[in-house]
């Protein structure tokens, strides 16, 4: 199939109260890896590069994999800017052939959040490519993404309101105790900070910092409203777990390419499971 936008895919899964996997890609083997195990579990996909991973694989190299990616399979797959810097970014994603983007407006005050958000809206929609936008600040770390340091600030349920009304954006990404780059599943989300933000806006929600939320609180939020996880380091884990054991089993190889379809399996699995938990297998 064609890359496609994000939005019909993530206004089905609100619907009918399942989640899609925006899954942050950095390797040809990751990007395989999803895939692939979208088309096994027949799942919708959200494949995702964010500026770190753009730097390391390169604008045209991260589009050329999705188109490619897209190709091979029957599923829908959208390729997906995580956490744009800024308007510039966001043009050349689009440009590139991105079918989904996203800026990041959080480090600065709301005003210019809104103002620039709105200019990638207005850019976006003008070729049908969805938009998601954030509103509050996550605490933790991401690699070459900003966050705010210690918990950060909490979406305020009000100014989400005015940031869609003022944006058109197409989906919102909210601060609600999620964090970025944990490594085990102990994170705690406001759920009622997650409904009073669903009671003022009808537009599919996006949980970042998805590998650090339990699978209780992962189907309790679905329930709520929230219809797209990030996920980024179980990926990395898996993917440095299944190349380090081929390294330990054949010591003595001089071929990478062992190593590194050792690491697609692992990927596969941490991709099946979160597929899974989200409700999205079997919804293509």
């Amino acid at each position: 199939m064609q890359l496609t936008s994000a939005t019909p895919l993530l206004r089905r899964a609100l619907a009918a109260r399942y989640a899609i996997g925006g899954f942050n890609v950095q390797t040809l083997e990751m990007v395989q890896a999803v895939v692939e195990t979208a088309q096994e579990e027949r799942s919708p996909v959200i494949l995702q590069f964010n500026p770190a991973n753009i730097q390391h694989v390169g604008m045209a190299y991260a589009a050329a994999l999705g188109r490619v990616a897209a190709a091979a399979v029957s599923v829908p797959v959208v390729l997906h800017l995580d956490h744009g810097a800024d308007f510039t970014q966001a043009a050349a994603a689009l440009r590139a052939g991105f079918t989904s983007l996203m800026y990041d407006g959080t480090p600065y005050p709301l005003e210019q959040n809104i103002a620039i958000t709105t200019q990638v809206c207005q850019m976006a929609h003008a070729v049908g490519v969805s938009v998601e936008g954030e509103i509050g600040q996550m605490g933790g770390e991401e690699e070459g993404v900003f966050t705010a340091q210690g918990a950060g600030a909490m979406t305020d349920p009000q100014e989400a309101l005015q940031y869609v009304e003022e944006t058109g954006v197409d989906a919102l990404a909210i601060a609600v105790g999620n964090t970025h780059g944990m490594r085990a599943a102990t994170g705690s989300l406001d759920m009622k900070r997650i409904t009073a933000v669903r009671e003022r806006v009808e537009l599919p929600l996006v949980i970042h910092g998805g590998s650090g939320v339990s699978d209780a609180a992962v189907r309790e939020a679905i329930a709520r409203g929230v219809c797209k996880f990030n996920v980024a380091t179980q990926l990395n884990q898996g993917f440095l777990l299944g190349f380090q054991r081929s390294l330990q089993a054949h010591p003595d190889t001089t071929n990478p390419r062992a190593a590194l379809a050792a690491a697609r399996e692992q990927v596969k699995e941490a991709v099946r499971a979160r597929m899974r938990l989200f409700g999205s297998s079997g919804k293509a």
